[in-house]
């Protein structure tokens, strides 16, 4: 096991000669390195196998063995400073590798197929495995220095693939705002790594929190300067893990290529975050608040990206808001100090989330035949509908994600979710009210997506986006009912569904409009529908390359909750990932985890699943077709008499309506605030550079120039000239002394 340990370090460069190879390779020999480029994506996904092969051997030793292994060498040396690389293996590290290679090698399989099409083919896959190998070694850093050595590089990686592609003003400023965002964090994270070296003199995470520990207790620091310090770490993970009021770049973020969401802005990068916070959990536990201070900024994340989620369009933002929310419940697990939950639902919601991204991808990807290349209708749920029949593998695995993440058994999330909301109600019955709230939320907003996409169908009244007017406004197929090629005619009969991206208003249409064909050039075949010489394209399910990672991927979201299932317990009461993070960094003063009582459990599961049922009936009641004739009830029309659903209409669902749909005010607010308030200061800095302090210097300059050609006549090389100017001047002066000295006299 030494053996293998010592030389465990190898697996943070296993995949870098790729970008390596593909970077000089375009440079030097362009034509000569596409030719080979299948070749060298094969490459890339064999060299991640090896690093997922590794992480699984040093998995399976730590579960039989129980240790911590660390390799430290020193990299500079001057004086009494010290500057060390290092490797760290424990169970956190143990895990993180196992997810981020698993994950990584299925969204690179699916990215064989998703990006052919595209010219930079080889770049992105240059950009990821050079990812992979940064989140390599931040996971396996084994001191702070080199932790945020690879955290730049990990953010540097992110703002490349964000804007992969740049030639679209939108991706540029998307890309733009996550690298400034995440700058912001960054900074601070610098700031805490100093101020800890300042107090400490170590940088390793053993020593540090030893020393930290010690001088708290001991009375030898102040406290408040170590707050700040934890503080200024814990900035960092707030904008790697789009955390309040930090999240404002994981949104925009979506303008990358799919399978980049699904990688890094769902699994693995965002998880950094997370990943920092349990690694210095040790450390935020001696300082008093920090942890209250923690759990607050978890809640409020998961509150407020659930309710940004309710009502977006673009199906990959909708994911992202949901991702925003589930990172706060890892977020609020970790400051409650429950390290596992928190843990165990990182694991659990990164396979389903990749599942969830890589089925959106192969939604947008079909849906590309019918709207043409146009992110803004090809991710747009409202011209989405009646792909069940056409597209039923991703249908099955979208739906089998939608379950895990809204918290239904036995799916993976449920197991995970329910722990935190468990502990939640120990810690905080307001905290517990708000999380089970949310995870109500999260049900009704992923069934929404499902219902949206798949059924297709939305009968209420919402009032535009103008705020002029209401409108019904409806999603159904572009290509007809549930995907069928046969059209019934109506009394208002309607084709093709207007959504425009500034105004909410749709109508039942007289006139019949021919779909859009403007379509990109792809392999895939596209069937069509005709009628009365008017076709409609439909999607067709995608090829086995997109399919087999999904289908892997929906296998995790089945049964990789069961490894923390409390029905999975030995006999020493600990199920096997309370067994295998037994020892790590943030459970040295926790040796055991008590049993879980099967009342107690199946008690809290009831309450659990009971709200997220509640979430999916209200999701199918608003969204499903067959819900509709509803409205025809009686108690229904009554309501329509007193006026209660004109005020549900008008005060509640307008309300919640354009607080998601505007994202909360806050991205308005930061640019009123922020944006405008620098861009001002720096108009305003500009004025006074150019009108007075360049005034003033070249005032000086003028008149000294004056000056000086006016003296140069004066002076005329004769020395008599000189003399009677000199005895002038002094005739002047004195009298002019002697009319003052007279004047002071006579006062």
């Amino acid at each position: 096991m030494e053996h293998t340990y010592q030389y465990s370090w190898i697996i943070s460069f296993i995949t870098l000669p790729i970008p390596m190879v593909i970077g000089g390779g375009l440079l030097l020999f362009p034509t000569a390195t596409k030719k080979f480029r299948r070749m060298l994506s094969f490459l890339s996904v064999f060299l991640l196998s090896i690093v997922m092969l590794f992480a699984i051997n040093l998995l399976l030793q730590q579960i039989n063995r129980h240790s911590i292994y660390q390799s430290v060498w020193s990299w500079t040396i001057n004086n009494d400073f010290s500057l060390e690389f290092g490797f760290l293996i424990d169970p956190l590290t143990s895990i993180m590798l196992i997810l981020i290679t698993t994950v990584g090698i299925m969204v690179l399989i699916y990215s064989d197929n998703y990006m052919s099409h595209d010219k930079g083919y080889l770049r992105f896959f240059a950009y990821m495995s050079f990812f992979n190998s940064s989140m390599v070694g931040l996971v396996s850093s084994s001191n702070l220095i080199q932790i945020y050595f690879f955290w730049e590089l990990v953010g540097m990686c992110s703002y490349l693939l964000i804007g992969f592609w740049f030639t679209r003003p939108v991706v540029g400023n998307a890309c733009q705002k996550a690298f400034i965002t995440n700058r912001v964090g960054d900074f601070g994270f610098l700031l805490g790594i100093l101020g800890l070296y300042w107090i400490t003199g170590s940088l390793e995470f053993r020593d540090l929190f030893e020393i930290v520990k010690n001088l708290i207790y001991n009375n030898k620091v102040d406290l408040l300067f170590v707050t700040l310090c934890s503080l200024l770490l814990f900035s960092g993970a707030v904008a790697k893990s789009a955390q309040f009021p930090l999240h404002i770049w994981l949104p925009d973020a979506m303008e990358g290529p799919t399978p980049i969401s699904a990688l890094i802005h769902a699994a693995t990068m965002v998880a950094a975050g997370v990943f920092l916070v349990a690694r210095l959990l040790p450390l935020f536990r001696v300082i008093p608040y920090i942890m209250n201070l923690i759990a607050l900024i978890g809640l409020v994340t998961l509150l407020l990206g659930a309710t940004l989620a309710l009502a977006q369009k673009d199906i990959k933002k909708s994911l992202a808001y949901s991702t925003m929310s589930q990172l706060g419940y890892m977020i609020l697990a970790l400051g409650m100090g429950s390290a596992r939950p928190s843990l165990f639902h990182l694991i659990t919601h990164a396979y389903s989330k990749a599942l969830l991204f890589l089925g959106s991808g192969s939604i947008i990807h079909s849906m590309e035949a019918i709207v043409g290349y146009s992110p803004h209708k090809s991710q747009n749920m409202g011209l989405m509908g009646g792909l069940t029949k056409h597209v039923p593998i991703t249908k099955i695995s979208f739906l089998l994600g939608t379950l895990s993440l809204s918290g239904i058994p036995p799916f993976a999330c449920f197991w995970s979710k329910d722990e935190i909301l468990s502990d939640s109600w120990l810690y905080s019955p307001i905290f517990a009210i708000i999380a089970c709230y949310t995870a109500g939320l999260t049900a009704f907003y992923m069934f929404r997506i499902y219902l949206l996409t798949f059924e297709g169908h939305l009968n209420i009244h919402f009032q535009d986006y103008s705020g002029k007017k209401s409108s019904s406004f409806y999603s159904i197929s572009l290509w007809g009912k549930g995907g069928s090629r046969s059209i019934k005619k109506t009394n208002y009969f309607l084709t093709f569904l207007i959504i425009n991206t500034n105004k909410r208003a749709s109508f039942f249409w007289k006139k019949t409009y021919r779909a859009d064909l403007n379509v990109r050039k792809s392999s895939s075949t596209f069937h069509i529908s005709y009628l009365n010489n008017i076709f409609f394209p439909y999607p067709q399910e995608a090829n086995n390359t997109m399919l087999v990672p999904m289908l892997v991927l929906a296998l995790f979201t089945l049964f990789i909750g069961f490894i923390g299932s409390p029905f999975n317990q030995e006999e020493e009461g600990l199920d096997i990932l309370s067994k295998l993070l037994t020892p790590s960094l943030y459970f040295l003063d926790q040796n055991s985890k008590e049993s879980t009582d099967c009342y107690q459990f199946l008690t809290n599961a009831t309450f659990s699943v009971s709200i997220a049922f509640f979430g999916i009936f209200i999701a199918s009641f608003l969204y499903k077709p067959v819900y509709s004739s509803l409205q025809n009830l009686d108690f229904l029309n009554l309501a329509v008499k007193k006026g209660f659903q004109k005020i549900i209409r008008d005060k509640i669902i307008y309300i919640i309506y354009d607080w998601s749909y505007n994202r909360g005010y806050i991205d308005a607010l930061y640019a009123k605030s922020l944006i405008s308030g620098l861009r001002g200061l720096a108009e305003f800095t500009h004025f006074f550079d150019k009108q007075v302090i360049d005034r003033i210097i070249n005032g000086l300059g003028f008149t000294g120039f004056f000056l000086g050609e006016g003296i140069k006549y004066v002076g005329g090389g004769r020395i008599s000239s000189y003399l009677l100017f000199y005895l002038f001047s002094i005739f002047i002066f004195l009298l002019v002394t002697n009319n003052i000295l007279l004047l002071h006299r006579n006062i």
